[in-house]
């Protein structure tokens, strides 16, 4: 083995392993937390591949198959493992009926935007896997948009898919500032009652920075559930036609309803490992001589992007208001749609509701659970 070999696995592998915890730190210790993990790790890994430095799409490492074709889905499987619907009842009744509500605002923004911008014709025939990736993450967060993604091989299309990574990123950044806003500036105008979610549960280091134990026994139990999770979901999808993901999501959904399941630490840690060495590929396939392509596209993805959540916006906090919500309870609601449940416990701090914490952990969860089904909906519909 030459051991500056890019070509070579370990190799490879080293370079993308090293860049997740490279990102990592600069997340957790630099103004950079404000660009997150998977954007970072994409961006640093197509610098990278620009320079030689890693294998890119004209000369793909075998890694990157295998990555594509087991480690992604699994680590779907994995995050998926954390969503118990017993638990969602604690969240309440009222950010639980936002929740939905904004995701029906999303559905509605993704038909209208994409109708508006004419997304086929400008965008290209691409475009309904983009309408149901922003659908998914649109509703729960980067595992529906990655789900999605994963189905219809967008891996191959990896500086369209970089561009729509980086709007949602963008999108989901302004939106932020405007949950901040909103909530302050409609108590002033409409002012409504604070509603108390009385939740005396404490929120763990596993629930606020993705770190939980890992042993052996219950790695290697994980390791293998998502292994013939994985087999079952390839071969039943080869007798039906249903989408393997969709299977292989459904047995995810399906087994975290089980105690036993609930009680195996490391499918949080396993599973974003595995999101990151997907994304981590994403990047390495982007070459700076294709991004004139995504180029001309461009302005009518993040046009799409912006007419999707100003309707999801319009949608939440117009129906909040005729159900008389608290409007923080809409804000986070509505945050937890668009960025996911990380993004909905930051505006909860921000707003010194400490009291929507955990509710905010318990609907995002929700939409991990359902925002790849409407993602495919999305894309059937387009």
């Amino acid at each position: 083995m030459d051991f500056f070999n890019i070509n070579e696995p370990i190799i490879t592998l080293i370079i993308l392993f090293f860049n997740i915890a490279l990102c990592e730190y600069l997340v957790r210790k630099t103004f950079l937390k404000h660009v997150g993990t998977a954007l970072l790790v994409i961006l640093i890994t197509a610098i990278e591949a620009n320079l030689f430095l890693i294998p890119s799409a004209s000369n793909p490492s075998a890694v990157y198959n295998a990555i594509f074709k087991y480690v992604a889905p699994i680590s779907i499987f994995y995050l998926l493992l954390e969503v118990n619907f017993a638990s969602i009842k604690k969240a309440g009744i009222p950010i639980v009926l936002m929740f939905f509500i904004g995701s029906l605002g999303t559905v509605l923004g993704v038909f209208i935007a994409g109708t508006l911008i004419n997304g086929v014709e400008n965008i290209g025939e691409k475009f309904p896997m983009i309408a149901g990736m922003f659908t998914g993450t649109y509703t729960g967060g980067s595992i529906n948009f990655n789900a999605v993604a994963l189905h219809y091989e967008m891996n191959n299309e990896a500086n369209l898919y970089t561009g729509a990574v980086a709007i949602d990123n963008i999108i989901t950044a302004i939106w932020m500032i405007a949950t901040i806003a909103l909530p302050k500036f409609l108590q002033s105008w409409l002012p409504r009652a604070k509603q108390l979610e009385n939740n005396k549960e404490v929120l763990t280091e596993k629930d606020l920075n993705d770190t939980e134990p890992l042993n052996p026994m219950n790695t290697s139990i994980l390791i293998a559930l998502g292994l013939v999770a994985l087999m079952f979901s390839d071969w039943l999808a080869k007798i039906s036609s249903i989408p393997s993901i969709l299977i292989l999501t459904t047995i995810s959904l399906v087994l975290a309803q089980f105690k036993f399941i609930q009680e195996l630490d490391g499918s949080r840690v396993l599973g974003i490992i595995g999101i990151y060495l997907f994304l981590a590929v994403i990047g390495a396939y982007c070459e700076l001589a294709a991004l004139p392509k995504i180029g001309e596209v461009a302005t009518y993805l993040l046009l799409f992007a912006f007419v999707l959540v100003v309707v999801h916006g319009l949608v939440t906090f117009t129906l909040g208001y005729l159900f008389k919500i608290d409007w923080d309870i809409v804000s986070i609601a509505s945050q937890a749609n668009v960025g996911g449940s990380g993004s909905a416990i930051a505006l909860a701090r921000s707003l010194d509701r400490n009291d929507l914490l955990l509710p905010s952990i318990l609907i995002g969860t929700l939409g991990n659970a359902i925002g790849t089904y409407l993602g495919f909906i999305m894309v059937n519909f387009f």
